[in-house]
């Protein structure tokens, strides 16, 4: 096996300045006015001395490292995992790997993780921005480096994105449980000005209203422990004794109000209806079974990372920037369901 030489080493053998070394490796030879005969005897050095090819050489051989960014907000999420799941088996399939980091929806942190991939001279940026990192992405944008914004937006940046119709999944859903005979159905949701959350929210105030019904919201913040977003909903449903169906505006908030409820001793179904925004294995085989509004992963995934090779690959010549929307299922399963229905579809 062959010693991974330094940059000293380099300079020492080819008799030429440490400095002219570092120039070349970090890609800036042209800049520095370097002869690309230097340049391509450094790298071919580089890449003959090292037991394994040297990733940056080949890189600056190319343009290309291979590399792309996928900044999400929380990787455990199971929504977040199985999209990045589906984008790394994608892109491995044309050649390209993914580091992937957890935003936690903090701003600095965002902006902490961009420079980093800066840094790494990554080929592509898929992110799931949250507010507050819009002058970082117009910069990115700036500098012609490919981004795709996914799962939200930001309104004030002019950004390739791939969303879901997040406003009619819910609406989808909460229409379901007014026609189950449901009259005073419950919200659960973040307090965020988030485009998703925010189209969730208009989702919900606008079935509410079709079937003049009366809301009931309930806003929690992200940043909350566990435990005391399950101390707010058991609260909401204490003091809100007339509600007979709760609408989570996302699956870890309706996997919290599940120990709420069970403090309250409310039996699912039995006691009162229960949906979910977005699918979790987990909800198949829970007793009963959870309604969930299902975001189409495997379509979401490859849309985000086809829209980001067109970019990478230069292949949108107009300049116009791809905004999509896809469309949710709603998954309806006992959880939703009054108990008459329920007992018809088992014995269908």
């Amino acid at each position: 096996m062959k010693k991974k030489i330094s940059m000293n080493d380099i300079a020492r053998e080819l008799n030429i300045s440490l400095t002219t070394v570092s120039f070349i490796l970090n890609g800036k030879a042209k800049e520095m006015r370097i002869s690309d005969k230097l340049a391509d005897r450094v790298l071919d050095f580089v890449k003959e001395r090292n037991y394994n090819p040297n990733s940056m050489a080949q890189g600056l051989r190319t343009g290309k490292s291979k590399i792309i960014g996928l900044i999400v907000e929380d990787i455990a999420d199971a929504f977040f995992s199985g999209v990045a799941r589906h984008i790394e088996e994608h892109a491995y399939k044309n050649g390209y790997k993914i580091i992937y980091c957890s935003t936690e929806d903090k701003p600095a942190k965002t902006v902490d993780l961009i420079q980093m991939f800066k840094s790494r001279n990554v080929d592509g940026y898929i992110i799931t921005p949250p507010k507050g990192i819009e002058n970082e992405v117009k910069a990115l944008l700036n500098e012609k480096l490919p981004v795709v914004l996914f799962d939200r937006y930001l309104p004030d940046v002019a950004a390739d994105y791939v969303v879901l119709n997040n406003q009619k999944g819910v609406k989808m859903a909460v229409d379901h449980l007014v026609e189950q005979g449901y009259q005073n159905i419950g919200f659960i949701t973040l307090d965020s000005t988030q485009t998703q959350m925010a189209a969730r929210l208009v989702g919900y105030s606008e079935s509410v209203k079709e079937a003049g019904l009366k809301e009931h919201i309930l806003k929690v913040n992200f940043t909350t422990d566990t435990e005391s977003i399950v101390d707010s909903i058991s609260n909401f449903l204490q003091y809100s004794k007339n509600i007979d169906a709760l609408m989570f505006a996302t699956n870890y908030l309706t996997l919290q109000g599940f120990e709420a409820l069970n403090r309250q001793n409310l039996k699912i179904a039995e006691d009162i209806g229960v949906v979910s925004f977005d699918d979790h294995t987990f909800f198949k085989v829970f007793n009963p079974p959870i309604t969930a509004v299902s975001q189409p992963l495997k379509q979401l995934s490859e849309t985000v990372i086809d829209t980001l090779f067109k970019s990478i690959n230069e292949e949108n010549v107009t300049g116009i920037h791809h905004q999509i929307v896809l469309e949710p299922e709603l998954i309806v399963r006992k959880s939703s369901l009054r108990l008459k229905s329920a007992e018809r579809i088992l014995t269908e």
